[in-house]
């Protein structure tokens, strides 16, 4: 991750150079917040960047001569059904319908959406680790 931090370092240095520039020439509030806000989200991504390159090393990807292999493994678990995501859906369908219609909808909505949301975190929160 190396390269990635010196890429959105250099991303970050841009913005901060045109925001400056910004500053003198244009002396106009919403691009130069604007500027602000890409430069400082930028070197936010820069920063995890080089804090994950210093905690966990060289990636495979980073060296010429790795392996496929040593990439690969088991990804993640994947449920495999629930219907969670279903309720999860119809609250947020509900919820927005609610935005048009009114607050007694988007009541309903959020009574729908957070069982669905919580349902989906916690299905599977009590199984073991690999």
């Amino acid at each position: 991750m190396k390269s990635e931090a010196y890429l959105f370092a250099g991303v970050a240095l841009f913005f901060l150079l045109t925001d400056a520039a910004y500053i003198w020439f244009a002396r106009e509030p919403a691009g130069i917040a604007a500027l602000t806000v890409s430069f400082g989200m930028s070197s936010v991504i820069s920063f995890f960047c080089l804090v994950n390159y210093r905690r966990k090393g060289v990636r495979p990807e980073d060296r010429a001569d790795a392996e496929i292999q040593e990439r690969s493994g088991t990804i993640d678990f994947f449920p495999p059904q629930s219907g969670y995501p279903v309720l999860t859906a119809l609250g947020a369908a509900v919820t927005a319908v609610g935005i048009v219609y009114g607050v007694w909808l988007i009541l309903i909505g959020f009574g729908l959406l957070w069982p669905g949301v919580f349902g989906m975190v916690f299905q599977y929160g009590n199984r073991e680790s690999r």
